[in-house]
């Protein structure tokens, strides 16, 4: 309650403002009445002192002295019964309560002290009772408006109403949670100012492009991590009422914000884990695989590029839970970065690593270009945010989900290759090296009717006599076409493996003394090999 609400309670009619008119929007919080001289020593923020002016009866100046601590002090106003012991305030008292702008209120000799301070405290007591009232309701709407699934930017909309003001609320990187408001950049809006506080409280500033006020209130987004409420325009710390509904949005942002947060690390855990055990081997029936994939989004007929994420160079930390903690959130905001712009890029870690998983689309015509780009912008925001670089080694193109395993092995091929250069924020591409990594390359289609074009006579023999054959002709090609190391190899007599070169060479038309039969042959089981792997 402020001072010229006090002067309009009916029951205290005759209280009128004899100094200090300016001061008036002053808050009271409490009431207090002086019986002793040293009053002063107890005296607190936004309190009302009435007295009868007994103790400056002898001494009218010395008010003065109690003029200045209260307004030192920030009380909310002085009450004085002039008409009982005091016949009036002293000129000097009224020009400095004037210039302090501490309300000075000539009190009713009809009304005790007792009643005027007992009235007051009712008053205060009442609207507090309202208030309270007011941030249950509140409170019960915002949940409501959770509860029913209606979603935050439906409670920012509701709250933004209540207040007559814009709001935003951001994460813990200055990027919109909900909807934006308007085109204002939050990131540059924001830089330079440190938020990032163990324990956050409101802040208020000044944008001068748009000469708008702004006050960031922060919201729990988990345990550590605070996002921000943005409040444009001014907000008044005597506005209770305001300040109280925004709490109460705070308070339900916050719980959705980490119950959300919470659901989200969960999927992530059981995604990151599938791709994991993918690429430790410990998945072995590839339906299996290619079935789990399909349910994180990561389709097998698609073709990929892994790239492989490190911090460059070793990082102070006291301990190595901070460290992890550090590494975590960092690898945390790549990923949120990459969710918020594109869904062709999946994200996971692995130790101190981040892998990331491109999709290349058929309508990406420069497929090198497009994920450097990418990867230049990871790096930017990275060095602008933590102040910290980190490199990426970058695997060849394949053809299918299948494949990324191999993808991945590349691309931390290439990122250890890279840091041998004893570079910083380097982006290192792989280099093929042998036949079977040249051949992932090529498109799976082409791959396939290579192969079927290449042994297209196997297809009319039976499963188990194709597989004695094209085994039998692997290894003969193998050993340089020696039929005694062949036979050695097979556990088999050497003429079993005559009749079965023969039988070959009759099914395929050809003669496998041919260097280009032998060439074509090799090509193609190498390929049969890498649609078992």
């Amino acid at each position: 309650m402020k001072m010229d609400e006090l002067l309009t309670i009916p029951q205290l009619t005759g209280m009128h403002v004899i100094a200090g008119e300016a001061g008036t929007e002053r808050e009271v919080a409490s009431v207090n009445m002086m019986d002793a001289p040293d009053i002063i020593h107890f005296l607190k923020e936004n309190e009302f002192l009435v007295t009868t002016a007994y103790h400056f009866k002898d001494h009218p100046h010395t008010l003065s002295e109690l003029v200045t601590t209260m307004a030192e002090q920030g009380c909310a106003g002085l009450g004085i019964k002039t008409k009982r012991f005091l016949n009036e305030v002293p000129e000097e008292v009224i020009r400095l309560a004037n210039k302090l702008t501490l309300p000075i209120i000539e009190l009713p000799l009809e009304l005790s002290l007792g009643e005027i301070v007992n009235l007051t405290f009712q008053t205060i007591l009442d609207k507090k009772a309202a208030e309270l009232q007011l941030v249950l309701e509140t409170h019960k709407k915002f949940t409501t408006t959770i509860m029913q699934g209606k979603g935050l930017q439906s409670l920012l909309h509701d709250l933004s109403k209540m207040i007559n003001r814009p709001v935003q609320l951001i994460d813990q990187h200055y990027n919109p949670i909900t909807q934006p408001i308007n085109s204002l950049d939050f990131y540059k809006l924001l830089d330079g100012i440190n938020l990032q506080t163990t324990k956050p409280s409101p802040i208020s500033f000044s944008i001068i492009a748009a000469k708008e006020e702004c006050t960031l209130f922060p919201v729990h987004i988990s345990d550590k991590k605070y996002g921000f409420l943005i409040i444009i325009e001014r907000i008044d710390k005597t506005d209770q009422l305001t300040l109280l509904t925004i709490e109460q949005a705070t308070n339900v942002i916050s719980f959705s914000l980490m119950k959300e947060n919470a659901l989200k690390l969960h999927d992530r855990r059981i995604r990151n884990d599938f791709f994991l055990h993918f690429l430790d081997g410990t998945l072995s029936s590839q339906e299996e695989i290619i079935g789990r994939a399909a349910e994180f989004s990561l389709q097998n007929h698609q073709m990929y590029v892994c790239a492989v994420g490190k911090l460059d160079g070793e990082l102070y930390h006291p301990t190595y839970i901070q460290q992890h903690e550090d590494t975590d959130e960092l690898f945390d905001f790549i990923e949120s970065d990459l969710a918020k712009t594109t869904s062709l890029i999946h994200f996971f870690k692995k130790g101190e690593t981040c892998i990331l998983l491109f999709t290349v689309q058929e309508n990406i015509t420069n497929p090198s270009a497009y994920l450097e780009s990418n990867l230049h912008e990871i790096q930017e925001r990275v060095s602008k945010f933590f102040g910290n670089t980190i490199s990426f080694g970058v695997s060849t193109l394949c053809q299918n989900f299948l494949q990324t395993k191999d993808a991945y092995k590349e691309a931390v091929d290439a990122l250890s290759q890279g840091k041998l250069s004893k570079k910083k924020a380097y982006i290192q591409t792989y280099h093929t090296k042998d036949i079977m990594e040249l051949m992932r390359q090529i498109p799976i289609e082409d791959l396939k009717n290579y192969y079927s074009f290449a042994l297209s006579g196997f297809s009319d023999t039976k499963i188990a006599e194709e597989q004695s054959l094209l085994e039998t002709l692997s290894v003969y090609l193998e050993t340089h076409c020696q039929i005694s190391e062949t036979a050695k190899r097979l556990f088999v007599h050497r003429n079993t493996v005559v009749y079965r070169i023969e039988k070959c060479e009759e099914i395929l038309g050809k003669s496998l003394k041919d260097p280009d039969t032998t060439l074509q042959i090799r090509l193609a089981l190498r390929i049969k090999a890498l649609f078992e792997n």
